[in-house]
């Protein structure tokens, strides 16, 4: 079995322009959207989407494992950041809201997926995502910022209630309350600090 060859640098741009340009069109018009628009959107031929996505659900597919990609990419990045130094109830802000922004596209995502049958891999993202949440905890228990009972499943339980569909003073006051909830003492909210 062979490896499978790196895209060269204008296939890889295409694809990258077919995945934003499908993201967008999926969130607006769920999983009618049309390939031949997506193409359009992406500034690609018919034909080039087709050659890297040969049916939509293997493009819709593609799209959620991208937004995996980002979020574990980010969480990883996260987990960098605070066993450099960095303030871990501000670095866990941070990472948490860029993850309720993304949330609103992936759920279009996740529903066009459903509705055409499209399969993609969730295990190696899952696992990517413990390990990175365990570094997370632990850089956090160790500055004494997290309170000491707090586990993984917790900021999965975390992640599950986040208010992606509702407005910013919404989300702002979720931040709130998961701060408060996961450091060792209270923090200044939102709306104490403005």
């Amino acid at each position: 079995m062979s490896a499978e060859r790196p895209l060269r640098a204008d296939a890889a741009r295409n694809r990258s322009k077919i995945l934003e340009a499908a993201d967008r069109q999926i969130v607006v018009h769920g999983p009618e959207v049309r390939m031949d628009a997506i193409a359009e959107e992406a500034g690609v031929a018919v034909g080039t989407l087709y050659r890297h996505f040969p049916t939509k659900d293997a493009l819709v597919a593609a799209v959620i494992e991208s937004h995996l990609e980002r979020i574990m990419n980010e969480v990883e990045a996260t987990a960098d950041r605070m066993e450099a130094g960095a303030d871990a109830l501000e670095e866990l802000r941070r990472f948490l809201l860029g993850a309720v922004e993304l949330a609103a596209s992936d759920k279009a995502a996740k529903a066009a997926a459903q509705s055409l049958g499209a399969q993609y891999d969730i295990e190696r993202p899952i696992t990517r995502a413990m390990a990175a949440m365990d570094r997370i905890l632990k850089a956090g228990k160790n500055t004494g910022r997290f309170r000491a009972d707090l586990t993984v499943d917790d900021f999965f339980l975390l992640f599950a209630t986040a208010p992606s569909d509702q407005p910013a003073r919404a989300r702002e006051r979720w931040m709130d309350l998961v701060l408060n909830g996961v450091a060792a003492a209270p923090v200044a909210t939102a709306s104490e600090n403005g």
